[in-house]
C-alpha cells in the first residue's frame, strides 16, 4: 500500500535477496490474509511461502520471525491509516466537516486494507516489544487527532459542550468494531456506514435550542 509509513521496516538478513519483486508489500498481504481469515496461531510460514510460491527462506531474508511479520503488519495499519486520515481532515474545514472528513477516511481506508485491518484489532495485545510502544504512540497520536477536532466543534459551537475523551472512543469504536460484520463487496461500502455514523453522532451532539 502506498499511504505506510517509511520508518518501519525490520532489516532484512544478510545475503543474496531472493527474486520476490514488492518483496515485503507481497509478504505483509499474504500474511494478512492468512492471519484474518486463520488467526496467528494457525497461520505458518510455510503456509505464507507456499502461497506467495517462494521458499521459507525467501519470507525470513525481510523477516526473521512470524512475529516480525505480524508487528510489522499492525505498525503499517496503523502509520498509514494516520497519514490517510490527517491528510484529509486537513483539507476540510475546521468542526463538523473535519470529523466527518476524518470518519469517512477512516472507513475507506479500512476497507481497502481490510486483512491488514482485521490482524491489526485480533492481534494488537500480541505484539513484541518495542514494537508495542511504537504501535501505541502512533494509537494516541490518532486518537489525539480525533480529540483535537472534537474540541474545535465545541469551541465554534458547531457541538454542544460534551466529554471530548469519551466520545472520541465512541467514534473509534464505531468504526473500528465494523471489522467484526463488514465484508468489502457485501453490499453498501464502508464509506457509506460511516456516514450513517456520523449523522447518528452529529445529530446527537448538536447544542440543543
Amino acid at each position: 500500500m502506498t499511504d505506510r509509513p517509511q520508518n518501519l521496516p525490520k532489516r532484512a538478513r544478510p545475503g543474496r535477496p531472493p527474486t520476490l519483486p514488492a518483496a515485503r508489500e507481497r509478504i505483509l498481504d499474504a500474511a494478512a490474509r492468512q492471519f484474518a481469515h486463520s488467526g496467528y496461531e494457525s497461520s505458518s510460514v510455510a503456509d505464507l511461502a507456499a502461497a506467495l510460491g517462494v521458499s521459507k527462506a525467501a519470507i525470513y531474508h525481510y523477516f526473521p520471525t512470524k512475529q516480525d511479520i505480524y508487528d510489522a503488519i499492525i505498525l503499517d495499519v496503523l502509520g498509514g491509516l494516520s497519514a490517510a486520515v490527517r491528510a484529509e481532515a486537513a483539507r476540510a474545514e475546521p468542526g463538523l466537516a473535519r470529523l466527518r472528513a476524518f470518519m469517512l477516511a477512516h472507513a475507506r481506508y479500512f476497507e481497502r486494507h481490510h486483512a491488514r485491518f482485521v490482524t491489526m484489532l485480533i492481534g494488537y495485545s500480541g505484539m513484541a516489544l518495542p514494537e508495542r510502544g511504537d504501535a501505541a504512540r502512533l494509537r494516541d497520536g490518532y486518537e489525539g487527532l480525533l480529540r483535537e477536532i472534537l474540541a474545535e466543534g465545541v469551541r465554534l459551537g458547531q457541538l454542544r459542550t460534551l466529554d471530548v475523551a469519551a466520545t472520541g472512543r465512541a467514534v473509534l469504536s464505531m468504526l473500528n468494531w465494523m471489522v467484526r460484520w463488514y465484508k468489502p463487496g457485501g453490499g453498501e461500502d464502508a464509506e457509506a456506514v460511516a456516514a450513517g455514523y456520523y449523522e447518528l453522532i452529529t445529530r446527537g451532539a448538536q447544542p440543543r435550542p
